[in-house]
């Protein structure tokens, strides 16, 4: 199948071998009931096998929703996936899964890696100096500014090793606005905002740089961050303009088979819509920037 055809949201490309694996998040189950993760395996990023189904809820897990936003990672010889899941009786949390193939079939691994009081969504992956690291969203449900956070993981991948770490707010970015849904949707009165889809790369600049999403002018959006320090610790400088500001997010940075960076993206962020959606970028004067998007005055960090 074509790209044009794949109806999921939250794409995350694994090069493997010569070979692109997509994972998402199924855009029919995504805000209902849902039991499974699929996988399509592409030569070119445009003709696609698939879909694999890579997970399906093994019988008396608890998971029964929220199955949200997997990210595969190739880490000693082995495949994990990293996803949120949810249930009606506890808050979301990030899990982990494992399998011998990065079409599967994975297993469950880790327990729950976040704090279980807290409700936090979208984790991903980010290594530093061999030390893994877990970014999450924790989620406006507990904290109306939206924050995203870090924690270290075991070598293993299979806990968590130290407290959470705020790395910053969505309010703190010029870009963002309150969802303008959330007292008819969640009840929560005043400004509420929210962060998702974070990815992390350190670029040929030697400046480590995030994407990551929230609520904007015109929906959902992706915006950028810059660490000062170079490291996941920051502090996180954000950028004054969105870098995809309309109906489309959820995005994350991989370099193709000739080593040119991409960024991918679902669009637009309407259900049984979403289309993956791939695009160049580039970095000039220490800004994140899409290859279609003009530098434009005001964004800077």
């Amino acid at each position: 199948m074509k790209t044009s055809e794949i109806n999921i949201r939250d794409p995350y490309i694994m090069v493997h071998q010569d070979r692109y694996y997509m994972y998402g998040t199924r855009s029919e189950t995504c805000w209902e009931t849902a039991d499974g993760f699929d996988c399509f395996v592409s030569e070119n990023l445009e003709d696609w096998e698939g879909p694999f189904e890579i997970f399906h809820r093994p019988e008396g897990f608890f998971a029964d929703r929220n199955y949200w936003a997997p990210e595969c990672y190739c880490y000693k010889e082995a495949f994990y996936l990293v996803t949120t899941f949810g249930c009606e009786s506890q808050k979301k949390g990030i899990y982990i899964l494992k399998a011998k193939a990065p079409t599967g079939l994975f297993e469950i691994y880790s327990g729950r890696l976040t704090p279980d009081d807290w409700s936090c969504i979208d984790g991903t992956l980010y290594f530093d100096n061999e030390i893994p690291y877990l970014v999450f969203s924790h989620s406006f449900e507990d904290h109306p500014d939206g924050d995203m956070c870090y924690i270290e993981l075991s070598q293993d991948l299979k806990t968590s090793k130290s407290k959470p770490e705020l790395m910053f707010s969505a309010a703190e970015a010029d870009w963002a606005r309150p969802v303008p849904f959330a007292e008819a949707e969640f009840g929560m009165k005043g400004d509420v905002y929210f962060t998702d889809g974070p990815c992390l790369m350190k670029m040929e600049d030697g400046r480590l740089y995030m994407t990551w999403s929230s609520w904007s002018n015109h929906g959902y959006a992706v915006g950028a961050a810059l660490s000062a320090s170079g490291t996941i610790s920051g502090p996180w400088r954000q950028q004054k303009k969105a870098v995809y500001p309309e109906n489309g997010g959820h995005g994350m940075l991989f370099r193709n088979r000739d080593g040119k960076l991409k960024f991918t993206l679902h669009f637009p962020n309407d259900k049984y819509q979403e289309r993956p959606q791939f695009v160049d970028v580039k970095i000039e004067d220490g800004l994140f920037l899409l290859e279609e998007e003009k530098k434009k005055d005001g964004n800077e960090v």
